[in-house]
């Protein structure tokens, strides 16, 4: 990129302001006093006068702090253009012109202003030259009363005697210094205004990066699901930079996209940290002089920071709050603000700021008056609080996707639960594991994963986390499945009257292992003999022989009285019992170390 003069880490401190006002106010006469530079790039624009495209200079102020200004358009053929620019920055120049006074392109600039929710500014009422600004002043002032920028300093000047200038640049700096501080850790969203080719560079990209730090070499996404590209080069404020950090004006020399596929409305984002978004609940914010309460059309053009797009709007019931359908994905946090403007008037009626970019659907009766309910609750800001309390539970990741922090190290395998929430259903948990054993006795307990369905949990991380609530303690979790602690297995008394009877038979000799016959007869079929295992009174050694828990350790004991090496019929004639019970017990005592094969037949106690 062309045009630079030094190169080094990040510009000096920075503010970026816009312009707004009637077309021919002096705006960009305005700038070009303040800043030296002609913000007018187009020769077109110099010869009629007016500004067709956004304009960008600068000026340093006493303290040493820059300020950008991102000159607008005021045409109303241009307006599109100017909503460009206003976007994405935080204060404005409101500028007008001492002898003709507020304007409608004057008020159409304050509705964009007051949508989009911008608090800061200086008032310049310009031409003192050629007439008094009282006039011009009062019609501002009563204007802008009742709007976000109602007592916003106000500075009369003229441009071409130079004439309150001092005053202006010193309102500027003012203003500079009340300005939040942006966040330089955040993620990386820069909406393009500008696109164009250099020889030698290829695509070139500038925008206002409001939050966040840019560097050479840093990857970013067009758009939440498009290409990957690389910042290959970087200016600001007509230096060759190596990174930046909001808010400041940035040109970006790109690799890996052409220059028409990053044109004006494209966000470059920080990859995997936005999701793309097509519907979304807002909360209205009438414009200067909308009727309230405020009805839209349902078409209508949506504008967020160089974006705009068709978007069809669901007012919900009769209440402040809409659900917005855009043409496009885009990406969008709670908290955003955007502009609602009448494509058939060409007004704005109002502003938006969005409470919920993944909103629930919309399909039993009721549901809009419903909606409106839940989101009169919600701040406008974003609150990870909030947002659990009213979805139950929610991916880390999308959280953090839709401008909710979230601590680090926070939740269980990437997911967050609602306290009161996890209480809740873990009482259920608990009163369906009750259940299920009332229902099954021979089963105690339920498998993990038909928990995690009956509560229509949508990932295993959020049952653990119902789990480990006060609510849960009377359950346990264990290998797969969740009983309830210190169950005793709550067999039927026919089932434990069995087992007993088997047990005392086993007791008089412990390796006569009941037949399949003898087994049926008592009615212990295999769901019965599980249970039996599971609740400790009988051992499978192998396939159909059931013999007392302690028949393995009992029989090492008793064949330790044999001279080694034993053979497999020395020990069946030992313990009294057949080759169905030895062959399946003499391989369980091996399995457990008690016993070891020697030679090629014998077996000896360890």
């Amino acid at each position: 990129m062309k045009g630079r003069s030094a190169t080094g880490d990040g510009p000096a401190p920075a503010v970026v302001i816009a312009t707004a006002g009637h077309v021919d106010h002096g705006k960009s006469t305005l700038v070009r006093a303040l800043t030296g530079t002609e913000p007018d790039r187009w020769a077109e624009e110099r010869r009629r006068g007016l500004t067709i495209d956004l304009g960008f200079a600068s000026t340093v102020l006493d303290g040493g702090v820059t300020v950008a200004f991102v000159d607008v358009p005021g045409h109303r053929r241009f307006v599109a253009n100017m909503l460009a620019g206003v976007g994405p920055v935080p204060a404005a120049l409101f500028v007008v012109a001492a002898d003709d006074g507020w304007m409608p392109q004057s008020q159409e600039h304050l509705e964009a202003l007051a949508a989009l929710g911008v608090r800061r500014g200086v008032l310049v009422i310009t031409r003192c030259d050629l007439m008094e600004p009282d006039l011009a002043l009062a019609e501002a002032r009563e204007a802008l009363a009742g709007t976000p920028l109602a007592g916003i300093p106000a500075v009369a000047v003229s441009a071409v005697t130079g004439a309150g200038m001092d005053a202006l640049r010193s309102a500027l700096a003012d203003l500079a210094g009340g300005l939040p501080r942006p966040d330089p850790g955040a993620d990386v969203r820069l909406w393009v205004d500008r696109s164009f080719t250099i020889g030698g560079a290829g695509t070139v990209v500038t925008g206002t990066l409001g939050d966040g730090t840019l560097r050479v070499g840093d990857a970013l996404t067009v758009g939440a699901d498009g290409r990957r590209v690389t910042v290959r080069g970087m200016q600001s404020l007509g230096r060759e930079v190596r990174s930046v950090s909001g808010t400041v004006r940035v040109a970006l020399n790109l690799r890996g996209a052409a220059v028409d596929e990053v044109p004006r409305g494209t966000a470059l984002l920080t990859p995997g940290r936005w999701w793309g978004a097509e519907v979304v609940d807002v909360r209205l914010a009438p414009g200067p002089g909308a009727p309230k309460p405020i009805r839209l059309p349902e078409n209508m053009t949506a504008h967020i920071g160089s974006a705009s797009t068709p978007v069809r709007v669901r007012m919900l019931a009769d209440s402040p709050f809409a659900r917005l359908h855009f043409g496009d994905s885009l990406p969008l946090r709670v908290g955003d603000r955007l502009i609602l403007r009448d494509p058939g008037t060409h007004r704005i009626p109002a502003g938006a700021a969005v409470l919920d970019p993944s909103p629930p659907a919309l399909t039993r009766r009721g549901d809009a008056r419903r909606r409106a309910e839940t989101l009169a609750g919600l701040p406008e800001g974003p609150d990870a609080g909030s947002e659990l309390r009213r979805r139950g539970w929610a991916r880390i990741n999308d959280l953090r996707a839709w401008g909710v922090p979230v601590p680090e190290g926070a939740g269980r395998g990437g997911w967050l639960i609602d306290d009161a929430v996890a209480d809740a259903l873990a009482a259920r948990l608990v009163t369906f594991v009750h259940e299920e054993d009332r229902r099954d006795p021979l089963e105690p307990g339920v498998p993990a994963e038909a928990a995690r369905h009956a509560l229509a949990l949508p990932d295993a991380h959020l049952l653990e986390s119902v789990l480990t609530r006060p609510a849960a303690s009377a359950l346990r979790s264990a290998a797969g499945r969740i009983t309830l602690a210190g169950a005793d297995g709550g067999l039927p008394e026919s089932v434990r009257a069995a087992a007993d009877e088997l047990r005392g038979r086993l007791h008089r000799n412990p390796f006569a292992a009941p037949t399949a016959r003898e087994l049926d007869e008592l009615g212990l079929g295999r769901r019965e003999l599980a249970a039996c295992a599971r609740d400790g009174l009988l051992a499978e050694i192998g396939s159909g022989v059931w013999l007392a828990p302690d028949a393995v350790e009992l029989a090492a004991t008793t064949l330790r009285e044999l001279p080694a090496p034993f053979s497999p019929s020395e020990a069946r004639a030992h313990l009294g019992t057949s080759r169905r019970v030895m062959m399946p017990l003499l391989e369980l005592l091996a399995r457990r170390g008690l016993t070891r094969r020697v030679g090629d037949d014998g077996h000896e106690v360890v």
